[in-house]
């Protein structure tokens, strides 16, 4: 069957979906009561998530006590949250980008899509989006930002040389952003198109969390992100081994990885989403 995902989102996690759910950090629960609290979730809600990944955010949803409709576009992704949500009986996992899914005409009271919102194309999504949800339904955009601490070792700054050597003037390298910074950046949806008049503004919740990794784990998280799957596996490979030595011989074998987890959940208005021109 061929990747559904014209934006590549299937291709480029699908071949790694066993280390993308170990490494990849989750959400706190705190961000979870306030989603429901904020949007009156409860046990009667229908949720819909788009881009569900291995079932991280999933589990959350359905610890609610929610039934949840996940969407998601990589087979193996798909397969394996499948098997780690087999325990909640009102959890469906479908394989399709949210483009192209067929929704049999289901209406939902939440969409939920963490971290792979920026995957949709915003000419479509936001549309469906408004379409799929119920008057006065909710959209919730959760994600990760990675940040970094004033004074505190962080591994870009120790391995910037060796990402320049492996990869020179890739636009994807450079300093996380300072974590009171990105807290400055609570308006609107975040670092996606804006959905004009469908929704209302987002209610927008900061959550700091943090990871710790040996050398080797931090390149296994690299290793899961989609900078580094894009590198040819010839780059990629040397380039983290060369990470993770880095972080053992400069940075006593323990390196962090600050995120602050980002909650954004507005309100489905009444305007008919054919007016919005995207």
């Amino acid at each position: 069957m061929p990747d559904p995902n014209p934006r590549g989102l299937g291709r480029v996690f699908n071949e790694v979906p066993e280390l993308y759910d170990r490494v990849r950090p989750g959400y706190p629960d705190e961000l979870f009561t306030d989603l429901a609290a904020v949007t009156g979730m409860d046990e009667g809600s229908s949720v819909l998530e788009v881009g569900c990944g291995t079932g991280q955010a999933t589990r959350s949803l359905a610890a609610l006590g929610c039934p949840v409709t996940a969407i998601e576009p990589g087979a193996d992704m798909a397969a394996l949250a499948r098997r780690r949500l087999a325990d909640f009986r009102d959890v469906e996992v479908e394989r399709s980008t949210f483009e192209e899914w067929d929704d049999r005409g289901g209406r939902f009271d939440v969409l939920v899509a963490a971290s792979s919102w920026h995957w949709v194309d915003p000419s479509i999504g936001w549309r469906r989006a408004h379409d799929v949800l119920r008057p006065g339904g909710w959209m919730a955009l959760l994600g990760n930002v990675v940040v970094r601490r004033p004074g505190e070792p962080e591994v870009y700054a120790e391995t910037a040389d060796l990402h320049e050597r492996f990869c020179p003037g890739n636009p994807d390298w450079g300093h996380p952003p300072l974590e009171d910074e990105v807290r400055a950046t609570d308006a609107g949806w975040g670092l996606v198109d804006d959905p004009g008049g469908l929704f209302g503004p987002p209610i927008v919740r900061w959550y700091p969390t943090v990871q710790w990794f040996d050398g080797d784990g931090f390149a296994d998280l690299l290793r899961s992100t989609s900078p580094y799957r894009r590198l040819d596996r010839d780059v990629r490979e040397p380039l983290l081994d060369a990470v993770a030595e880095r972080i053992r011989t400069r940075m006593g074998d323990r390196a962090s990885r600050r995120y602050l987890s980002v909650l954004r959940a507005g309100q489905r208005t009444g305007q008919h989403s054919g007016q919005h021109s995207g």
